[in-house]
């Protein structure tokens, strides 16, 4: 795969629609960087903003909460959560979005973010964010249940395309149609995982450019960066190393079709001192402006890359 460079702040973009500002460079907050976190002084902290993980906080009033306080008085927080299930049959979990609201009102986050997938049925929570069957019954599905999530949070609900390990036979779309389609007809914001994009590209052997040039570009918030592991017949979503030389001209790419928008870099294993953590996120400056950083050792996409077709039936 080869992305030419681009700079994006020389591109012509349109602004998001949303109205929602673009944050800068931001992190996610790890609980093993509390301690440097809160005996720095904040100007010293070097990032423009922070993401949680949005399970970590609800019903917490301990010691990470306090740290959430003291970071959120001092920088923008954006909640992303891994629990809404927002691709599931199962009806919406009214006491799980209650509490995701009442933490909203004490975080006052720039927005909320959630995933294309669905993460169980019948009470029953795999902890993973399994794939959505792509067709126009569950655009249906899904486009009602994020507007009722709007409706409930009232606010825009950001959504990220998932890494993916498989695909449907029952499929009658892309991914980035379904997303494009998704926005256009609730109004949703997207989260642009550009590390996403590589890995089901690569796994699944489809043109990760096509898939970024597909989707709406006013309606891309954000943007995350991971590092994946190679496995052999699959790269596998597990944000424990730096990204990869290949995602930077993705990222470039994708920057250069907004306005610019927020960076987040995930790094959820293997987690290394802030000050690398820094390191790697800078740069993402350098590829914004067009000079790709040589990292990783992760393969290339290739071409007719191993994919398994599933069938699978989806019912209201």
């Amino acid at each position: 795969m080869t992305v030419e460079a681009v700079s994006y702040e020389a591109a012509s973009a349109p602004v998001c629609r949303l109205g929602l500002p673009n944050l800068g460079d931001g992190v996610g907050l790890r609980h093993v960087h509390f301690p440097h976190l809160m005996a720095t002084a904040p100007s010293e902290w070097g990032v423009d903003w922070f993401e949680i993980i949005s399970e970590n906080f609800l019903d917490h009033h301990g010691y990470a909460a306090h740290v959430l306080e003291r970071i959120a008085a001092h920088r923008p927080i954006v909640m992303h959560g891994v629990s809404l299930s927002i691709g599931s049959v199962a009806p919406l979990d009214r006491d799980y979005l209650r509490k995701l609201r009442e933490l909203a009102e004490r975080v006052r986050p720039a927005w909320i973010s959630d995933h294309l997938c669905w993460t169980g049925v019948n009470g029953r929570n795999t902890h993973d964010l399994l794939p959505m069957p792509l067709t126009e019954q569950s655009l249906a599905h899904v486009a009602d249940r994020v507007r009722a999530v709007q409706d409930y949070l009232g606010r825009a609900l950001i959504l990220e395309n998932p890494s993916s390990y498989l695909t449907f036979h029952a499929s009658q779309m892309s991914e980035s149609e379904f997303l494009a389609r998704l926005a256009d007809a609730t109004g949703c914001g997207l989260l642009l995982d550009v590390n996403n994009v590589y890995v089901s590209a690569t796994n699944h052997g489809f043109d990760p450019v096509a898939y970024i040039e597909q989707l709406p570009a006013e309606n891309i918030v954000q943007i995350h960066l991971a590092g994946p592991s190679d496995c052999g017949t699959h790269l596998v979503d597990t944000h424990d190393q730096p990204v990869p030389a290949a995602v930077w001209p993705l990222y470039a790419l994708a920057q250069a079709r907004t306005s610019g928008v927020a960076t987040l870099l995930e790094w959820d294993a293997n987690i290394p001192p802030f000050a690398e953590l820094l390191g790697e996120l800078g740069k993402a400056k350098a590829a914004r402006s067009g000079a790709m950083p040589d990292a990783g050792n992760v393969r290339p996409v290739a071409a007719g890359a191993l994919s398994t077709p599933v069938e699978f039936q989806l019912s209201r």
